[in-house]
């Protein structure tokens, strides 16, 4: 299994742009993003946008629906990935899974995703960076705020033109 973080950090900032959830890729690597989010239907995970080196991607279009959204990504040139300690459902093919309970039994992975507190803004950019680009953040709290449980599992959202990444995953 892939360590923690491999070097790997991250950085989220506001967008004053249209009111959209997008993510960057601000490394030489290709990377496979995954998002999960809790709307008014429950908890969702979707999978996987791949973003190549220095580029952007638009996950979610309009005004954020919730406070907290939560992302896993994964290097696929150099291995390694962001990750966090809000466990949710995923698969290695393109997805959107509902619920983040018994991920294993339903047939899905178990990823670790970090949290990423929008703030409560319309709009929001999560800049995924190289360890060396970016000073460290501080540990991300696996606790949801209230009304929200994505810390023992959460639910995968479908992605834009997503594929596969490709590793092999131990529990």
């Amino acid at each position: 299994m892939l360590s923690a973080i491999a070097g790997l950090m991250l950085a989220a900032s506001a967008s004053p742009a249209a009111a959209d959830f997008r993510l960057c890729n601000n490394t030489a690597s290709r990377v496979g993003l995954a998002i999960g989010y809790k709307d008014a239907d429950g908890w969702t995970t979707e999978g996987w946008w791949n973003l190549p080196a220095r580029t952007c991607e638009t996950v979610l279009k309009g005004n954020l629906v919730a406070r907290y959204y939560y992302v896993y990504a994964i290097d696929y040139d150099r291995g390694g990935e962001w990750m966090g300690q809000a466990y949710m459902c995923t698969r290695d093919k393109e997805f959107t899974i509902r619920g983040i309970g018994d991920c294993l039994a339903r047939g899905y992975d178990r990823s670790g995703f970090f949290e990423v507190d929008t703030g409560e803004q319309r709009a929001w950019t999560v800049q995924l960076t190289e360890s060396s680009e970016q000073p460290k953040p501080p540990p991300v709290s696996s606790t949801p705020p209230a009304g929200a449980t994505p810390a023992a599992a959460a639910p995968p959202v479908g992605g834009a033109s997503p594929t596969a990444p490709s590793r092999n995953q131990t529990q």
